[in-house]
């Protein structure tokens, strides 16, 4: 990210307010905004995108039916307002092969697939995409819960308004028991 870039347009904003960005209180917000915009945006970063290589498949003889990693909490920015949106997303896939990922490594694709501007839209056919890519799985689930501030704080100032999105495939799409259960799961919170 060009840290520099961002200073100047923060300060040129801050004016565009009719603030004094010399001001005490304003004088070093284009400084703590830029490194901001670097850890939201931090999946823009070209170093960043290895991180999603660097993951462990691991097998195992007696295969789960399903594996579900529920409600992760996740923020990301609104790409047509540059306000917040943030939720949970539940996740399950149905191994093929006898194969499995490391557990962890679920947040951080959700971390992945947020931290740049998005729609939650994109945010859940994104993780199905990478979950696909890793493992290559019978089937895979997803379901966010967000808010989002562009409604919250502007436009029709709704609070606490949840926009829920989904995406199946495989195992999932072409099962609807299984479908059903992992909603149940993800509603009933075992």
């Amino acid at each position: 990210m060009d840290q520099e870039k961002l200073i100047k347009a923060t300060k040129m904003m801050i004016e565009a307010f009719g603030e004094d960005p010399d001001r005490e209180g304003l004088r070093e917000t284009p400084e703590r905004v830029a490194k901001m915009y670097a850890e939201i945006f931090s999946s823009l970063d070209a170093k960043r995108p290895e991180a999603v290589t660097n993951y462990k498949v691991f097998h195992v003889a007696d295969t789960p039916e399903m594996v579900v990693v529920q409600e992760i909490p996740f923020y990301s920015m609104c790409e047509h307002h540059l306000l917040p949106f943030f939720g949970t997303v539940s996740v399950a896939y149905v191994p093929k092969n006898g194969r499995v990922i490391g557990l962890s490594k679920i947040p951080r694709l959700v971390d992945f697939v947020s931290h740049k501007p998005g729609m939650q839209e994109r945010v859940t056919t994104e993780l199905v995409q990478e979950l696909t890519r890793l493992l290559d799985p019978a089937g895979v689930a997803v379901v966010v819960a967000a808010r989002h501030m562009c409604m919250e704080m502007r436009g029709v100032t709704k609070a606490g308004q949840f926009t829920y999105t989904s995406h199946f495939t495989g195992a999932f799409f072409d099962q609807p028991n299984l479908k059903q259960e992992f909603l149940d799961q993800v509603r009933g919170r075992p």
